[in-house]
């Protein structure tokens, strides 16, 4: 199928209800947050995560729908198999090679031609794909709070921490949460990136439908209740777009009803300004 022909970007609005959205490893996994303004933050990196676990569990990680950074995934074994495909020698591998080693992944790897990948290792070096779909740090729209409670286990893991708590077996532990918030990210797709790796309208309904279904395969305990609240997508009728990417993103606000502490999205009200669109600019409500 042919690569998409036209520019787009868009706009995720998503919630977290009592659970972390994206712990922050330097800050004992406590929720993400701006430390100057404190509002929370979830990085782009969580946001593909998610998507490439979706279309993982959709398409049983079959090509053209595989996924090369999975979770523990050793990555030279996936650009091995590219290799192995081509009949192509690492030992003698030049650079009409490596070209053809790099289609084949853009080709069979869903995340690679969506999001690119640096894939010039040392073994079975399959070049670098810049992908057409970037993704910025999400923002909570007010301030968060973090919480850190105490939760307790009724048990311990081993005989030996049994004999030092004489018989109680209780393990206490930690468990970092946001009450709630509601988050923005902005994106962007590139017709011209697109081009370079194929990235097509399957590839591009694939992604919406990604961003809306992708929370409700992803509940755990840390993560709370997680949903997709609204997903606007603004199309432009060429490959090199009608209008600038902020210029279209300031055309959405997001408010907050009242003065009470965010507790829900009913709080909130989504606009979308569409009073003299741009030339060539469609607005696509996706959720």
């Amino acid at each position: 199928m042919e690569a998409i022909k036209n520019r787009y970007e868009f706009i995720f609005i998503f919630d977290v209800e009592n659970g972390n959205p994206n712990g922050d490893p330097d800050a004992g996994n406590m929720p993400r947050m701006d430390p100057e303004t404190s509002h929370g933050l979830v990085t782009d990196v969580s946001i593909k995560r998610k998507i490439r676990n979706y279309v993982e569990i959709v398409h049983q990680d079959k090509a053209p729908y595989c996924i090369y950074v999975k979770e523990k995934a050793i990555l030279t074994h996936q650009q091995k198999r590219a290799y192995e495909s081509l009949k192509i020698s690492d030992k003698n591998s030049n650079h009409s090679d490596i070209e053809m080693a790099r289609a084949w992944m853009c080709q069979n790897f869903y995340d690679v031609r969506t999001f690119g990948a640096v894939m010039s290792l040392k073994e079975f070096n399959c070049g670098q794909v810049r992908g057409p779909v970037q993704i910025n740090f999400a923002k909570s729209i007010d301030p968060i709070m973090p919480q850190e409670l105490s939760i307790t286990r009724m048990a311990v893991a081993t005989e030996a921490e049994a004999k030092k708590q004489k018989g109680d077996n209780r393990t206490i532990g930690k468990k970092a949460l946001v009450s709630y918030g509601l988050y923005k990210t902005e994106g962007y797709i590139s017709a011209h990136f697109a081009k370079n790796t194929g990235f097509n309208e399957e590839d591009l309904q694939l992604l919406w439908e990604s961003l809306i279904n992708m929370y409700d395969h992803d509940h755990s305990a840390s993560r709370g209740k997680m949903n997709s609240r609204k997903l606007i997508v603004f199309k432009h009728d060429s490959p090199l777009g009608n209008a600038p990417a902020h210029q279209l993103f300031d055309r959405v606000r997001v408010k907050k009803k009242d003065d009470l502490p965010p507790r829900s999205f009913d709080q909130y009200t989504i606009e979308i300004d569409r009073t003299k669109l741009p030339e060539g600019i469609e607005i696509d409500e996706q959720l």
